[in-house]
């Protein structure tokens, strides 16, 4: 396996420092990933901006951790799922919640299930999704936009999922509590 630099503001590239500075600024510390990913500027200029234009969706915090988990779980993503249960935790999301998506097992209403198929056909079949995937998730009181919204999120969590899997990124200490591992 390749090694990947954990950069830190002093080995990283030049264009990378100001992009470390906002993750300090924002997680008062340079995640993993992050770090990981200063290797190439453009990816972690892009990262950061999904991020920020994912939490600005029209999603709620619930209907955001959905995605972000739906997603990395599928992916079985080392780092991320450990990384999005505190982050859930921050935003006070329901325990529940977050156990469900962490465990693959159901999620409390109807809505966040609808939302969680609908991610996984979105991830699943890489963007082509049939007729009654998408009815039913209008069905359940979702929009056209979130149809979009659920791209913007999976484009975001390709870049971390894939760089994580490539890089086998340190959990960061404050998210080694929630280690996780796919079941089955």
């Amino acid at each position: 396996m390749t090694n990947f630099t954990l950069h830190n503001k002093e080995s990283a590239p030049q264009e990378s420092q100001d992009l470390l500075d906002k993750s300090v600024k924002a997680f008062g510390m340079i995640p993993s990933l992050h770090a990981v990913m200063a290797e190439a500027p453009g990816l972690l200029e892009a990262y950061q901006r999904l991020h920020q234009l994912f939490l600005d969706s029209s999603f709620d915090d619930e209907e955001t951790t959905v995605v972000w988990q739906t997603i990395n779980v599928e992916h079985a993503c080392h780092y991320c799922v450990p990384a999005h249960t505190g982050i859930a935790k921050n935003m006070k999301v329901d325990d529940a919640i977050t156990e469900a998506l962490r465990n693959e097992t159901p999620l409390p209403t109807e809505r966040l299930e609808a939302l969680r198929d609908f991610t996984l056909a979105i991830v699943r079949g890489r963007g082509n999704v049939d007729d009654a995937a998408v009815e039913a998730f209008l069905t359940a009181g979702f929009t056209k936009r979130q149809i979009l919204e659920v791209i913007l999120g999976t484009a975001q969590k390709i870049m971390s999922n894939y760089t994580n899997h490539l890089a086998n990124t340190p959990i960061d200490k404050p998210m080694q509590k929630y280690e996780w591992h796919k079941a089955g």
